[in-house]
């Protein structure tokens, strides 16, 4: 799911066989149980996006929720976990052990090494950072900025 149409390509280069914009789903009609589409989620946004997603997992299917762009709230109802077995996790990884994080950083860096990694982000000085505040706010930033504070 993207945010941004102009994203489709980036999204089909990562392995997405079929994009959906977020300006397609109607969040005013969420259902408790709606076709089920979904095996596996991950979840940036929270509140109604997050509900939608809830309805339309398959059986067993599992969300990671990692953020609350959208919102904090959630509302939906027990159907999809109770009928379909889906699951909600929540991801924190504020609070991960050094062990975990270590043992995370060295997959990322074999095994599980995104192969698109430099595309992915862009880096900037930091001195140029309140330059892209405005760009975050006005949703003009894809993928991520990373900050070097080695000046």
């Amino acid at each position: 799911m993207a945010g941004k149409a102009s994203e489709a390509d980036w999204l089909r280069k990562l392995g997405a066989k079929e994009i959906k914009l977020r300006s397609e789903l109607d969040l005013s009609k969420i259902k408790p149980l709606d076709k089920a589409t979904w095996a596996g989620a991950v979840d940036n946004l929270g509140g109604p996006v997050l509900a939608w997603m809830a309805s339309t997992m398959k059986d067993n299917g599992v969300i990671g929720a990692v953020g609350l762009a959208q919102s904090a709230e959630l509302h939906t109802w027990v159907l999809p976990f109770i009928l379909r077995g889906a699951s909600l996790l929540g991801i924190n990884s504020g609070d991960s052990s050094n062990d975990i994080r270590e043992m995370v950083w060295a997959r990322l860096a074999t095994d599980l090494k995104p192969p698109l990694l430099k595309e992915m982000a862009r880096t900037i000085p930091f001195a140029e950072l309140p330059g892209v505040f405005d760009d975050f706010i006005n949703a003009k930033i894809s993928r991520r900025v990373v900050v070097d504070l080695a000046e």
